[in-house]
This record gives structure tokens, C-alpha cells and sequence, in this order.
């Protein structure tokens, strides 16, 4: 989820920074009347933006999320020669040395995928660069590659060289967390944050109320909002195909690719917001329940997952909520 800048969407995660999630034109921040201030900046290949309490001291807050930001990059992004994954995906070792942050990122990928039955799958980008929406063309993809992964004690391992890792499902999540905690660790108390249509927030809107996002339609070529989400210490990711696929053949082509047909999601599935206290988990499962298809609202009821779920039916859509996610809606 760091990668070089290219309008196709998601899979850049980092590069293409939000790309990433402008496939689904995820949530997107709803106007209050009460006076605010906001820092914003570039990353990933999208953009981010922090909306305070008008009276907030900012003073070196952007240098501070420019530099988690930054990091994130350096380790995350397979679009880098030079970022930790991207040497590991080149490598043929079978195990490397990592940061604490790479370990802890990894671990909560596997622990996804196992919850996910593979609907998660962190070794998918070769499949994903053969559809023509990642840059890892090394390697290979096995049914549950996954499970031949291991992350612990500041290293990352796997059984076979031929294994990648790709966390283009998982490292914008994470990244948002850790924009957050930087927030957090400042003395900010009351806070929204947009990382390329991914939300998070602390705290309440200067108004007193909870704060406000919209859930834009991911039907192509048309405007509105499906709904709209009091985000109250939460966060919610979008994965979906309106901007990060394309269409032949009287099929739409996905980015999100199904680990069990190692092909692009098809059905009638638009797009999948999930809302969660984490981001990082949100992202994943957004990910994880966007690959399941038609069989998602069944894995999201099973795991208790807040989601929504938006299914083009005709010219129009048909919404599935799950979990507690109705009850955020305002």
C-alpha cells in the first residue's frame, strides 16, 4: 500500500497511495458548520488531510505525519526497490530481517487470512501483477501460500523463495492507525482523518456531535451518497471496483482478486465498507469480505463484522448491512 503514482487505484495502496481506495470512492468527509482547521498533505500517491478543533495547536504536526507517512513507505511499498518488502519480494532467502512494525503488520495479515478462510490472501500479488494491477511479476501464488509465512522475533520467513508478500490490503489501514496514534501522542483529542477515502476519528465535531462521513455510490459515472456514518472512535475502509478495474468483454475486471479462482472478483458486488475500531483490521476485512463476493455478508455475519455491502442490481444498488454498522448510520 505504498507505491508509485498510477491513476488505476487501490493496489498502489502506497505508491499510489490511496489510489487504493478511490476504486470505491470510499468515505468522504461530510461539511460541518462549526469553524475547524485541517493539514493536509500528499502520500502514497494520494492525498491525506486532519480536520481539528479550530483552536488546536498544529504547530510541527505536519512534519510529524509526514514522517510516519514516509516511513510507512520505505517499508511497505512493493513498488519500491528499496523498501524492506520490496527487497524481500526480490530475494531469495528464505528468511529476513524486519522491523517490529513489519512483523506486527504481517502477522496481523495471516491472522486475516486464517479468519477469512484465504479470502485474505498476503502472497496474491503475483496473481494480481497477471491481471495487470500490481508490480510484483516474480514469484508465484500456491492455494494457502500464506500458511508457509511466519513473522516473529524481527524476522519474516516463508518455506518456499517463491513467495511474495503483498499488503496492499492491509498497509493503508495501518498507516491510518499510526496517523492517529501521532495525533493522540500530540495532545490531540478531537479529530478526523482521511487517508485517500479511509477514515478515522477521535473525539466529537466542534458542534458536539459525533463526526460525520459519507458513503459515496460506487456505480459508475454517477454521484450521491448511500449513506452517512457518525464515526465515533472508529475507522471504516472501502474496497470496491469503480476505480481500480476496468471492463471487457461485457465484464467488469476488479483489482480485488478471489484467492480461490486466483481470478478478479466477479459478481454483482460493488463495494464493501467495513467499520471497526482499527483501521488496519478494517482495511483488511474490507479487502477479505470484497473477495468473498456474493459470499460475504455470510462471512461478515459469521465473524460479527459492522459492514455494508452494495450489490449493483440494474441501475441501481442493493445494500446488505451486517454486525452493528446500521446503528452508525445517521
Amino acid at each position: 500500500m505504498i507505491f508509485r503514482p498510477d491513476p488505476s487505484g487501490r493496489r498502489r495502496f502506497l505508491a499510489l497511495g490511496g489510489a487504493a481506495l478511490l476504486l470505491a470512492k470510499a468515505p468522504a468527509l461530510a461539511r460541518g458548520a462549526a469553524p475547524v482547521k485541517a493539514l493536509s498533505g500528499a502520500a502514497f500517491g494520494t492525498g491525506w488531510r486532519v480536520v481539528l478543533r479550530d483552536d488546536a495547536d498544529t504547530s510541527g504536526l505536519k512534519d510529524r505525519l509526514d514522517g510516519t507517512l514516509d516511513a510507512i513507505d520505505r517499508a511497505f511499498s512493493p513498488w519500491r526497490a528499496d523498501s524492506v518488502i520490496g527487497r524481500f519480494n526480490r530475494g531469495d532467502a528464505g528468511e529476513v530481517v524486519v522491523s517490529d512494525a513489519v512483523v506486527g503488520v504481517t502477522r496481523a495479515a495471516l491472522a486475516i487470512a486464517e479468519a477469512s478462510g484465504g479470502r485474505f490472501d498476503p502472497t496474491v500479488g503475483p496473481m494480481v501483477a497477471r491481471w495487470g494491477f500490481g508490480p510484483i511479476d516474480r514469484g508465484e501464488m500456491r492455494p494457502d501460500g500464506w500458511r508457509e509465512i511466519r513473522a516473529e522475533n524481527g524476522h519474516v520467513a516463508r518455506a518456499s523463495p517463491g513467495l511474495t508478500l503483498d499488503f496492499c490490503g492491509i498497509a493503508k489501514g495501518y498507516a491510518l492507525d499510526r496517523m492517529t496514534a501521532d495525533l493522540l501522542d500530540a495532545g490531540h483529542g478531537d479529530f478526523l482523518v482521511d487517508l485517500g477515502g479511509e477514515l478515522a476519528a477521535r473525539g466529537r465535531h466542534p458542534s458536539g456531535r459525533a463526526w460525520h462521513a459519507g458513503i459515496e455510490t460506487p456505480l459508475p459515472d454517477a454521484d450521491g451518497v448511500e449513506g452517512v456514518l457518525g464515526l465515533d472512535g472508529m475507522a471504516v475502509a472501502t474496497s470496491g471496483d469503480r476505480r481500480n478495474g476496468y471492463d471487457l468483454a461485457g465484464r467488469r475486471y476488479s483489482h480485488i482478486i478471489d484467492p480461490s479462482t486466483r481470478e478478479p472478483v466477479a459478481g454483482a458486488l460493488a463495494s464493501v465498507s467495513v467499520l471497526m475500531p482499527a483501521a488496519l483490521h478494517a482495511d483488511g476485512w474490507a479487502t477479505a469480505l470484497m473477495a468473498a463476493g456474493a459470499a460475504g455478508p455470510a462471512l461478515a455475519r459469521e465473524r460479527d463484522i459492522a459492514a455494508l455491502f452494495l450489490f449493483r442490481a440494474g441501475g441501481t444498488l442493493r445494500r446488505v448491512t451486517t454486525g452493528a454498522f446500521e446503528r452508525h448510520l445517521v
